[in-house]
């Protein structure tokens, strides 16, 4: 499959005409804990010629090109990706941070040592929190429960304890994440579900784990009192990221 990919990523700079920068894996392959039947979720940031940048009209900033069972394809421009950076945008991190990188340019290694300076810890506490709340609302609620979706709840609350502990952008495995921040009273329910999760093609519904539920209720209401109390952060500079935007045309 990963030959797949790169041949994918050739077709996509020769029919776009852009330069791919950094390409990586973004789903639950890259979390961890992927089903037998997983799609690919390939990620990438590209750069165009400097003229396209000049354009009066408005132009496109993401490139959407395979979307199937097996592969999810979409880019973002570099212009785009700057921008939300500046912003700390969580996915930004995320993909710098992916365990699975398809490809990657020397230019992308000078973005890759400024990323981390531009993360604002209040706004990647707010982002994994409204995630797992979601999550934990829409599908974890009930007698019967999706069981795959306690991982969409439970790898954003874990970012969080890892943002509150370690004042850093949270690594993409779960098994980094379990392992720093999951109490050892509810380590065996989660590893059954993830052997489960992990073993099986595709994991159904089943009924509600309450113990399961019950941390994460309890992690829920803790984080949120946490973050109401931090202070604001002040976003980064524009600068550095001007000078790797006009260093890439």
């Amino acid at each position: 499959m990963r030959n797949i990919i790169l041949e994918k990523l050739k077709e996509i700079e020769e029919k776009e005409n852009i330069r791919i920068l950094h390409c990586i894996e973004s789903g639950s392959r890259a979390w961890g804990f992927a089903s037998p039947d997983s799609d690919y979720d390939v990620r990438f940031i590209y750069v165009r010629k400097p003229e396209f940048y000049l354009k009066l009209e408005k132009t496109r900033d993401v490139i959407e090109w395979q979307l199937d069972d097996t592969l999810d394809i979409n880019g973002w421009d570099i212009q785009k990706a700057l921008r939300l950076l500046h912003n700390s945008n969580p996915t930004l991190f995320e993909w710098n941070a992916s365990p699975i990188v398809y490809r990657t340019t020397d230019d992308w290694k000078k973005i890759a040592d400024t990323i981390d300076s531009y993360f604002i810890k209040k706004s990647g506490l707010y982002h994994y929190l409204s995630t797992a709340k979601s999550n934990y609302r829409e599908y974890l609620k009930g007698e019967t429960v999706r069981l795959k979706k306690y991982f969409y709840v439970l790898r954003p609350l874990l970012a969080c304890k890892w943002i509150l502990a370690k004042q850093t952008p949270p690594p993409m495995l779960f098994t980094d994440l379990i392992e720093e921040f999951l109490e050892d009273e509810i380590r065996p329910c989660v590893d059954e579900l993830l052997y489960i999760k992990m073993n099986t093609p595709e994991v159904g519904e089943g009924k509600r784990i309450d113990k399961l539920n019950e941390y994460l209720d309890n992690s829920i209401v803790e984080i949120e009192e946490i973050i109401k109390s931090l202070p604001e952060e002040n976003k980064g500079s524009w600068d550095d990221l001007n000078n790797i935007f006009l260093s890439l045309l």
